[in-house]
């Protein structure tokens, strides 16, 4: 069986106990797990995990497309064996933050594609700033002031943000579902569902506040034109 992600679930959930199910050097795999992976453009969980007593720090977190098993990168080989139960810890700060600017990523990207019709072409969540990248014909940077603005009304609106599972099938009939210009979402059976109240519903693996409200102000910190189809904006939360 896969690693459970279990942020998918609860995203405030900040400590957990698991057990080992595999071990290669630094590399440590769980039955479940509320680390974060490098994955769908939002950065990597840190923290810890004690094992037989002695306290490891998780440096990376990667996820294993062909298994669906989430890989823990520690600072050093861990002396465990499989099976052993860990207790594990999340950088709370360090998380509440990428929650905050990932669900600031969808709030924007919402604007971008009502207003604009703009679907996103690339982007990547960090802890400090966020940038994004749309298939708006022409730079312009009115356009992303514009979006900001709208995006910061949304966070003053403090919109229930829901997560949930659809089928694959069901959920696809839903327009705008999908915001990436060239990518669908994973062949699987069901699809995690993540809707800003009366704003956004878009299918996403990744973690969220609870409501736009504690997004905090969303903050443009510069544009770039990175090409065709590649209308770059930088962003941050205060």
């Amino acid at each position: 069986m896969p690693t459970k992600h279990l942020y998918q679930y609860d995203s405030y959930q900040k400590t957990f106990k698991a057990k080992i199910t595999a071990i290669n050097g630094v590399e440590i795999v769980l039955d479940q797990t509320i680390f974060h992976p490098e994955t769908g453009g939002v950065a990597h969980d840190t923290g810890i995990l004690k094992i037989g007593g002695l306290e490891y720090k998780v440096l990376n977190v990667k996820l294993d497309y062909a298994t669906g098993d989430i890989i823990h990168v520690l600072d050093t080989q861990p002396k465990a064996e499989l099976g052993w139960e860990v207790e594990g810890e999340i950088d709370w700060p360090r998380r509440y933050r990428l929650m905050r600017l990932h669900t600031a990523a969808h709030i924007l990207a919402a604007i971008m594609y009502k207003d604009y019709h703009a679907l996103i072409t690339g982007g990547q969540v960090d802890v400090e700033d966020a940038k994004m990248d749309f298939n708006i014909p022409t730079m312009d940077r009115s356009i992303f002031e514009d979006a900001i603005n709208k995006a910061n009304e949304a966070v003053e609106r403090n919109l229930p943000v829901k997560i949930y599972f659809l089928k694959r099938e069901e959920a696809l009939k839903i327009p705008g579902i999908v915001k990436l210009a060239e990518k669908m979402p994973p062949e699987v059976e069901e699809l995690r569902i993540v809707e800003i109240e009366g704003l956004d519903i878009q299918a996403d693996g990744g973690p969220h506040v609870k409501s736009t409200g504690e997004v905090g102000k969303i903050k443009l910190i510069k544009v770039q034109n990175k090409g065709k189809d590649k209308r770059r904006a930088y962003f941050t939360v205060e």
